[in-house]
């Protein structure tokens, strides 16, 4: 039986894990029933989904004005807010069924994911050691996956009692059956609240944790971390790739349900559960560079296969296989952590945020209006965008560390700021 030790609330990495099972009670209950609930109550098409996606994604655009939050905030205190506001946002989710509210609703939530995300990449970076981090970033993963679990269970359990009429036939059927505007009132009121409760629980539990390196408080850009802007850039258009019109195209073409799109998210996060951990000590056996060339040979796969797919279950199986890639994400933060000035992670995690989301706000509205010509064309620039990473990837140094930032290109401690 797993205990918890004497001293747990003196230890950061368990204030981690509080934050990391309390995000996604709220974000992963909005995000599976999305597409249902924009398509079945709110009757969006891509363009609509598109619009919202990327509104979604400007608060992570701007995500470098948490160094000046920062002024008058200490960052534990903003990550524990920030769950707050993305919880409130979720919760309301369900009462505005109409594109402005929709769009109202999901700014304030991505205001909270974001900010919590910055500040939760930069006190990782910071409080964990070195040596171990791949392999605590994989359990602290884990968590989050069995809290996912947790809600979309609970989620899938909801929905399939509602059923009129519950078989395994009806469940493998591409038909669907819509969902009540009230179910999804409900959910979204429910997991919200769960969300900003454990913030809430978070911040009486645990002290404040002094920061061991002060950090920057300025916007800053390094010369020697090229690379990771780069990888950051262009993992932040591939993704978009996945979560906007992946889960899309399996309630469009092939008519996934609620229930059904509840179930494949279980999976993942199930799967997630026992391979998160085992991608940290991946990474710390082999290092970031063998990783990154593993995991951007496996996206060139699945996107192609996504742009061909006719089957439902195939595209059920490929949605699944893009899941487990995002546990590689962890080889480039550790890269971060290896590069980087400790003073300098809380600015360049926020800096990062905004590079990845450049990107990211205009990728959902272009490639919405791509989507109404050719879905597949959506589908074959994201195995571009890999075959992007996997280039960049083989520049990482087998060793990397201050000096050795990359194998080819500008490296060295001599920073270059920019405001």
């Amino acid at each position: 039986m797993f205990r918890l030790p004497e001293n747990w609330r003196e230890r950061p990495e368990y204030l981690l894990m509080l934050m990391a099972a309390a995000m996604p009670l709220s974000f992963w209950a909005w995000m599976v029933l999305l597409n249902n609930f924009t398509i079945e109550v709110a009757s969006f098409t891509g363009r609509e989904i598109g619009i919202l996606q990327s509104l979604r994604e400007v608060p992570g655009f701007l995500s470098f004005l948490v160094v000046y939050v920062l002024l008058i905030i200490a960052e534990q205190r903003l990550a524990l807010f920030s769950l707050i506001l993305l919880g409130l946002g979720v919760a309301l989710t369900g009462y505005f069924p109409t594109a402005i509210g929709l769009y109202i609703t999901t700014v304030i939530s991505s205001i909270g994911f974001h900010y919590y995300e910055a500040c939760n990449q930069s006190l990782t970076l910071q409080w964990l050691d070195k040596k171990t981090a791949p392999t605590m970033m994989g359990r602290i993963v884990g968590v989050a996956a069995c809290a996912q679990l947790l809600v979309l269970g609970l989620i899938f359990a909801a929905y399939l009692s509602s059923l009129p009429e519950i078989s395994w036939q009806a469940l493998a059927s591409s038909s669907g059956l819509a969902t009540s505007k009230e179910s999804y009132q409900i959910t979204y009121l429910v997991t919200g609240l769960a969300t900003m409760l454990l913030a809430v629980a978070a911040f009486f539990l645990f002290p404040h944790f002094k920061e061991k390196t002060f950090q920057t408080r300025k916007i800053i850009l390094r010369k020697r971390y090229w690379l990771y802007y780069a990888l950051t850039f262009i993992a932040g258009a591939r993704r978009q790739i996945f979560i906007v019109f992946a889960g899309f195209l399996m309630v469009e073409k092939f008519g996934y349900s609620v229930t059904q799109i509840t179930a494949l998210f279980l999976l993942n996060a199930a799967f997630n559960i026992w391979f998160a951990p085992i991608v940290g000590k991946l990474i710390t056996r082999v290092g970031e560079r063998a990783a990154l060339v593993f995991e951007y040979l496996g996206l060139i796969g699945v996107f192609v296969s996504y742009a061909v797919v006719e089957s439902g279950m195939i595209a059920a199986g490929l949605y699944v296989l893009d899941h487990m890639f995002f546990a590689f994400a962890i080889a480039i933060k550790t890269y971060l952590q290896k590069i980087g000035d400790p003073a300098d992670m809380a600015s360049t995690a926020s800096v990062a945020f905004t590079i990845n989301h450049i990107a990211a706000v205009f990728v959902p509205v272009l490639f919405g209006g791509l989507w109404l010509i050719s879905p597949s064309a959506v589908f074959f620039a994201g195995a571009a965008m890999a075959c992007i990473s996997l280039i960049l990837s083989f520049n990482v140094p087998r060793h990397p560390g201050p000096g050795e930032e990359v194998v080819i290109g500008h490296r060295g401690a001599v920073p270059s700021i920019a405001q």
